[in-house]
């Protein structure tokens, strides 16, 4: 007998054992792919969904304001002190009453702004206002939340503002500038940058002020983190839309 006619169990290879541990395992890999997708599309893919409708719903709100027949006006910087801003009533829970255009996130980010800041009424929308706390324009401390991961992310960014940015809040009435001050880091139960006067319960408010929260680190909520912005003027509707978010405003007609 030759060698190449010698029996083959000597160089037959063994067939693998199937053991229930390497099946759970190969079971959880997949369950770990499938998640890890999932988590995917809910942060990536699911945010690009619901900002956009987020964006949608703001500029239709925008536009709800305005008469159709007239002609988007532009209010050039360096205009004449307009007086006093005009300053609205808290609606009821959930009813959505203004937008928040901030141009350091992009020229088109602009998101709506609901009364409450429920996490299933509210926060799914938009931006919430804190019950409470001033109004738009109004002496005080104007106070607004929203999610930084998740159902849009309309506060994403937050950590990016700079002293001296703009921000936006968009009535009815008109627009509120509001220009960036800082940023500060609270617990969870750090309620005291709601107060009028932020950090001083028993103070009385003079200035007029807006305050922003969100969650920290990202993806967590293991802090809040805080900024801080003050009022610099308004623009009156029927005087036209402040110039460096004139292309934003023209686009929700």
């Amino acid at each position: 007998m030759s060698i190449e006619q010698e029996p083959t169990l000597r160089t037959r290879k063994r067939a693998p054992r199937v053991s229930v541990i390497g099946v759970l395992g190969e079971l959880f890999i997949t369950t770990g792919v499938i998640a890890l997708l999932f988590l995917g599309w809910q942060v990536w893919l699911g945010n690009l969904i619901e900002g956009n409708t987020q964006t949608t719903e703001a500029l239709q709100l925008s536009q709800s304001w305005r008469d159709d027949k007239a002609e988007m006006v532009t209010v050039p910087a360096g205009r004449e002190d307009p007086g006093p801003p005009v300053v609205g009533v808290a609606p009821a829970n959930a009813v959505q009453f203004a937008n928040l255009i901030v141009p350091r996130f992009g020229a088109d980010y602009v998101r709506p702004i609901a009364e409450g800041v429920g996490t299933r009424d509210v926060l799914r929308v938009g931006v919430g206002h804190y019950p409470g706390t001033a109004m738009p324009g109004d002496v005080g401390n104007a106070a607004f939340a929203a999610h930084r991961t998740g159902l849009g992310s309309p506060f994403f960014d937050i950590d990016k503002l700079v002293v001296g940015d703009s921000i936006y809040v968009e009535t009815e009435a008109g627009w509120y500038r509001y220009l960036v001050r800082g940023l500060e880091y609270v617990r969870p139960t750090g309620v005291g940058v709601l107060n009028p006067v932020p950090q001083y319960p028993d103070a009385q408010p003079t200035d007029r002020l807006l305050t922003l929260t969100s969650c920290n680190p990202i993806y967590t909520a293991d802090e809040r983190i805080i900024l801080y912005a003050v009022y610099d003027t308004w623009y009156p509707r029927a005087e036209g839309a402040p110039e460096e978010i004139a292309a934003l405003m023209t686009g929700a007609g």
